[in-house]
Order: structure tokens, then sequence, then C-alpha cells
């Protein structure tokens, strides 16, 4: 898929499920943030006014089945290889299950 920019209708498909997210387990001052670039979907969060960088999600043609990364501070950068952190069992290919995951990687 590479560059491939996600179709308009998944990304609001993708705002709707963060949203809904944030409704059930967000607060206002913490929440999941969407931002777009190419194929790749990323969640930051919103922590008193303080945006973290938390994963990045690649799509691959289904919004029930993308591929995950977790931001790493200590290298500054994505990394799809890292499946040891606390919260990792929840990554399970949705939306859903990266944000579930964030809060426990980085609560």
């Amino acid at each position: 898929m590479g560059k491939k920019k996600i179709p308009e209708n998944i990304r609001e498909q993708a705002d709707g499920i963060v949203e809904r997210f944030n409704k059930a387990y967000g607060d206002s001052n913490h929440y999941y943030i969407t931002r777009y670039g190419g194929s790749y979907l990323y969640l930051d969060r919103n922590d008193y006014g303080v945006i973290s960088n938390i994963c990045r999600l690649k799509y691959k043609g289904d919004v029930k089945n993308w591929d995950f990364a977790i931001f790493k501070y200590s290298s500054e950068r994505y990394d799809p290889e890292e499946w040891f952190f606390p919260g990792e069992e929840h990554v399970d290919g949705t939306i859903e299950g990266a944000m579930r995951a964030g809060l426990e990687a980085y609560p």
C-alpha cells in the first residue's frame, strides 16, 4: 500500500471510533487525537494540553485490521518490531485495541 492515502470514508470511520473511545474512556483533560499521513493513522494523546505521540497504525485496506507501531521515546521513533511493553496484549489490529494498549503503555 506504500504511500497511498487512507480513503476519506475510512478516515471518517476512524475518527468516529476514536471519538466513541474518548467518550467512554477519556475526559476533557485526557483524550486521543488523530493525525493522518499517507497510509498512516497516528494516535496522539492530549493530557492537560500536552500532546504526546502514542502509536502509529498503517492502513491495510480494512478499518478493522491495521499494522501497529508503538512510539518509543528512547529512540524518538515508531517501532513496529517492539512488542514488549505494558498493554501489548490489547493490540489486535483494531483502533480500539491500539488505544487500550496506549493507555497502559503511557498511562
